[in-house]
């Protein structure tokens, strides 16, 4: 469903994704995690879209990023891109918001209407709906993104950050579930970022894990746990991609060694 071939890109003179290769098969959920300022959020801006790579391309479903405005405008079709800070229209309700990216999907009427409304309830936005955003907490404004994302139908969603932003433990619940059920009933594929390992082990089918831009492993969780010889993805990944991590808290409750 998704492919990337090569991908450099950088701010200025500092290279932030480097030679980025790897492949997402259709229904898969792909956790992409790494240490702050390693170009995750860089790379779901550039498979949505909204960065244009300095080198290489994107494809998915076949069609390439760019290539033309046709494939351009069908690859929108099939995409919803949520960033880790979404922008929602002040002086717009939750419910209007929802109706019209529902609209721009083409998602017929009757559906639409219902599947709004078991949204609201999912995320208990039920009192919020018909109120304009502007009034809206930093988790319910997270919870109508997610929302936005969930009524566009789309068969590949691209989510940064999701399970941040406020949410509370019962939208991470809800959230997770959804997105496994998705994934198994629908083979909607998913990738998303998240700086909790204990998360990943919940949701990936695969994990991306990138240092420096690139990608240091790209496999299973199973196979990570494997590869790392710990019980647990989360040990896995505290030694794939925060080693230095554990020797630095010990190091802080260390005390200084005095002449």
């Amino acid at each position: 469903m998704i492919q990337v071939e090569h991908v450099w890109h950088h701010y200025g003179v500092a290279p932030v994704l480097r030679d980025v290769c790897f492949h997402v098969p259709q229904g898969e959920q792909v956790c992409v995690i790494g240490p702050n300022g390693m170009g995750k959020s860089t790379l779901l801006g550039v498979l949505a879209g909204l960065l244009c790579p300095v080198e290489g391309r994107v494809k998915i479903d076949g069609r390439t990023r760019g290539a033309s405005p046709e494939d351009e405008q069908a690859i929108r079709r099939q995409v919803y891109y949520l960033p880790d800070q979404p922008w929602l229209p002040s002086l717009r309700t939750g419910r209007e918001l929802l109706v019209a990216v529902g609209q721009v999907y083409d998602i017929p009427s009757r559906r639409l209407f219902d599947h709004v409304d078991r949204l609201l309830t999912l995320f208990d936005l039920q009192q919020q709906a018909d109120k304009t955003t502007s009034g809206y907490s930093n988790g319910q404004k997270h919870k109508i993104g997610i929302s936005a994302a969930l009524i566009s139908e789309a068969p590949v969603l691209l989510l940064d950050e999701p399970f941040g932003g406020g949410l509370d433990p019962a939208g991470i619940l809800a959230l997770k579930e959804v997105l496994k059920r998705l994934a198994k009933n629908q083979d909607i594929t998913v990738v998303m970022t998240t700086p909790v390992p204990s998360l990943v082990a919940e949701v990936a089918t695969r994990v991306l894990v990138l240092r420096e831009g690139k990608v240091a492993d790209y496999a299973t969780p199973q196979a990570l746990i494997e590869q790392a010889g710990t019980a647990t993805l989360e040990e896995a990944l505290q030694q794939s991609v925060f080693p230095e991590t554990v020797e630095n808290i010990d190091r802080y409750f260390r005390p200084e060694e005095t002449p």
